[in-house]
C-alpha cells in the first residue's frame, strides 16, 4: 500500500478528536484498502456554496467534527481579522435534526469560544432560516447553520453567514478557504467546552424568546388576513426541523384546519419513508397526497427537512390535486406579493436567478417594478437585493429559485420555507374567498402577462469519472454550440464563464432562442449533476382559454427538451 497515503491517514487519525471516525481510519488501514483511503485522503471538502457538504465519514474528503473543528477555526479567524468587533457581536449558531448535527454543532460552538467569540447557539434544534433571522435581529458578525438541507441521510454540512444575515460570497468564501488551509490539527485548535464558554459568557442560549420574535415578525407577510382561513391544509415536514414553526405560524394566522403528515412530522435524520428528503424528488409527496385524498384538503404544503424550501399543491376547478413547480410557486407568490401588498413600495424589488423563469422579470416590468437576474442560489439573491437596496433605494418585495427557494419581503435574508407557506396559504385563502383557487389566479397571471412554461432534467454521474464526464459535457457545447433547438434558432449565446456584464463567472452556459424561449446548462454545486433548464414562451390565440394554449406549448417544450438531450448526448452524456 502507498506509504505516502498511509502516513497522511494516521497523521490525521492522531488529530482526530472522535474515536468513531479514528477508528473508521485504523480498520480502513487494517483491511489496506488503499481506495477507501484515497478517496477520503487524497482531495478534500471544498469551502463553497456558502460552507461545506458532504457525505459523513473520516478524513478531510468527509463531514466529521474533525472537518468542522478546522473549518470554525477559519472562520473564526478570518471574522477576526476583517468584521470590526467581532467577537464581542458573536456568531449565531444553529442546527437541523441529522446525524452529527449535535456534535458538530458542539464542535463549532468550542472553536469559536477558544478564539474569543461568543456564540448565540439555538439550544433546540432549528430551522435554517430561523439562524439566518437571529444573524440579522441580533447585528450578529455571522452565522453558522449546521445542515445538509434537502441531502440524503448520509450527507451533512455546514453553511455560513456572514454579518448582513446573507450567505457568503466572494471574497470572503476564499479568505475563510485561506484560514482554513492554515489551520492545521484539528485537536491542537483553541477549544473552550461548552460549560466553561458559558461561565465566561461566551456561550448564550437561544429559545423561545427568539423565536418569538421570528413568528412576529413573519405573522405581518401575510397579505389578506382572515380571509379563507377555513382552507383544509395538509402539511409535511419531511422528517425535518420544519414542524414545530410552519404549523405554528399557520394556527397564529387562522388556519384551524391543518393535517399533519404523521409519519413525518417529528425530526429524524434517517429519514425512513423517503429515499430523497427533496420535495422535488419522485415520490417524496406520496403520502402527502394520500393524506389529502383522505381529508379532503384544498391545500398541500411540504418543506424540506431544514424548512429552507417550500413545495405546494392545490385543488383545480375540477377538484384534483395538482402539485406546483417550483417556477409556478414563484410566479404566485411574486405576483401576489407585487399586486396585494399595501402600502405599496414606492420602488419595489424583485430577485431571481438566470435558471429561474423569466416570467417574474415580465411581470414586475408591466407592473412597473424593478427586477434582477444573479447567478444560481440564494447567496446571490440575496447580496444582490442588499446592493440594489442600498445603491437604487429599491425595496425588496420578493426574491426565488426554482429549486423551490422563495423569501418574501426582507425578514430573512435566505429562502424562508416557513414564511413561504404561511403566505402560500393566505394566497390559496385569499383566492378562495374570491371563489378562485390558486390554479385559477395563475391563469389569471398567465392571460395577462403571458404564458412561460418550464422543464428541468437533471443527469447523476457519479465519481471522479463522472466530474470528467460533466465537463466534457460543458466543454463540447461551448465548442460546438448549436444553431437552434427544437426548431428554435439561437438568437444569443451567453458563456458565463467568460462573463457576462453584471455578473460574477460561472460555469453556466446559456441560449436565448427565437420568442424568447430558452436553454440553461450548468453543472451542480452540490452533487455529481448537469442540470439543464428549459422555458418556452408560449403566445394563445386570441380568444383561446389558456388550458388549451398549455397544451400546445407543452408539446412544443417537450419537442424542445428532446432535442437539446439529442443534442447533449452527442456531445458526450451518457445515453
Amino acid at each position: 500500500m502507498n506509504a505516502d497515503l498511509t502516513a497522511i491517514a494516521r497523521a490525521w487519525r492522531d488529530a482526530d478528536p472522535d474515536p468513531e471516525t479514528a477508528n473508521e481510519i485504523d480498520r480502513l488501514l487494517e483491511a489496506r484498502d488503499e481506495a477507501a483511503l484515497e478517496d477520503r485522503f487524497r482531495a478534500e471538502l471544498e469551502f463553497g456554496t456558502a460552507g461545506l457538504r458532504g457525505l459523513l465519514g473520516a478524513g478531510p474528503n468527509r463531514m466529521n467534527r474533525a472537518v468542522v473543528r478546522r473549518a470554525t477555526a477559519g472562520v473564526a479567524r478570518h471574522l477576526l481579522a476583517t468584521v470590526p468587533d467581532a467577537g464581542r457581536r458573536g456568531v449565531v449558531l444553529a442546527r437541523d435534526a441529522r446525524r452529527g448535527s449535535d456534535s458538530f454543532a458542539l464542535e463549532t460552538a468550542g472553536v469559536l469560544a477558544g478564539h474569543g467569540i461568543r456564540v448565540f447557539s439555538f439550544v433546540d434544534r432549528a430551522p435554517t432560516p430561523l439562524g439566518a433571522f437571529a444573524v440579522k435581529e441580533l447585528g450578529a458578525a455571522a452565522g453558522v447553520v449546521v445542515t445538509a438541507s434537502h441531502n440524503p441521510p448520509e450527507y451533512n454540512g455546514y453553511k455560513v453567514y456572514w454579518e448582513n444575515g446573507a450567505q457568503i460570497i466572494p471574497p470572503f468564501d476564499a479568505g475563510i478557504a485561506g484560514e482554513i488551509a492554515k489551520a492545521g490539527a484539528a485537536n491542537a485548535l483553541p477549544f473552550l467546552p461548552r460549560a466553561e464558554a458559558e461561565a465566561r459568557g461566551l456561550f448564550v442560549p437561544l429559545g423561545e424568546e427568539m423565536e418569538e420574535r421570528y413568528h412576529a415578525a413573519i405573522a405581518g407577510l401575510a397579505l389578506h388576513p382572515g380571509e379563507g382561513r377555513d382552507l383544509g391544509i395538509v402539511y409535511t415536514a419531511m422528517h425535518g426541523v420544519g414542524a414545530r414553526f410552519t404549523l405554528a405560524a399557520l394556527a397564529r394566522a387562522g388556519f384551524t384546519s391543518v393535517h399533519p403528515v404523521a409519519a413525518q412530522n417529528e425530526p429524524d435524520g434517517a429519514f425512513p419513508t423517503v429515499a430523497f428528503p427533496n420535495p422535488e424528488e419522485k415520490g417524496a409527496l406520496d403520502l402527502s397526497l394520500a393524506l389529502c385524498e383522505e381529508t379532503r384538503a384544498d391545500l398541500l404544503l411540504a418543506n424540506d427537512p431544514d424548512a429552507d424550501r417550500l413545495a405546494a399543491g392545490a385543488r383545480d376547478r375540477q377538484g384534483r390535486m395538482r402539485v406546483f413547480s417550483g417556477n409556478e410557486i414563484g410566479v404566485l407568490l411574486g405576483a401576489y406579493c407585487l399586486k396585494e401588498r399595501r402600502p405599496k413600495p414606492e420602488r419595489p424589488l424583485v430577485v431571481t436567478t438566470i435558471v429561474s423563469s423569466s416570467q417574474l422579470g415580465k411581470i414586475a416590468r408591466d407592473l412597473g417594478a424593478a427586477s434582477a437576474e444573479t447567478l444560481t442560489g440564494f447567496k446571490w439573491i440575496e447580496n444582490r437585493a442588499l446592493e440594489l437596496e442600498r445603491t437604487e433605494g429599491r425595496t425588496t418585495v420578493f426574491g426565488y429559485e426554482e429549486a423551490l427557494g422563495y423569501s418574501v419581503g426582507d425578514v430573512v435574508r435566505d429562502k424562508d420555507g416557513i414564511s413561504a407557506a404561511l403566505v402560500f396559504a393566505d394566497l390559496a385563502g385569499w383566492c378562495r374567498a374570491r371563489g378562485v383557487t390558486a390554479w385559477d389566479y395563475l391563469e389569471e397571471i398567465q392571460r395577462e402577462h403571458g404564458l412561460f412554461l418550464s422543464a428541468q432534467r437533471s443527469v447523476t454521474i457519479p465519481g471522479a469519472e463522472g466530474a470528467a464526464t460533466i465537463a466534457a459535457i460543458m466543454d463540447g457545447f461551448r465548442a460546438r454550440p448549436p444553431a437552434a433547438v427544437g426548431g428554435l434558432a439561437v438568437a444569443e449565446t451567453r458563456d458565463y464563464r467568460a462573463g457576462v456584464p453584471g455578473l460574477p463567472k460561472s460555469n453556466v452556459v446559456a441560449y436565448l432562442l427565437d420568442g424568447g424561449s430558452r436553454v440553461t446548462l450548468r453543472p451542480s454545486g452540490t452533487e455529481p449533476k448537469i442540470k439543464y433548464y428549459f422555458e418556452l414562451v408560449e403566445a394563445p390565440r386570441a380568444g383561446e382559454p389558456i388550458p388549451s394554449a398549455i397544451v400546445r406549448g407543452e408539446e412544443r417544450l417537450a419537442a424542445l427538451v428532446d432535442d437539446f438531450v439529442r443534442l447533449a448526448v452527442d456531445r458526450g452524456q451518457p445515453a
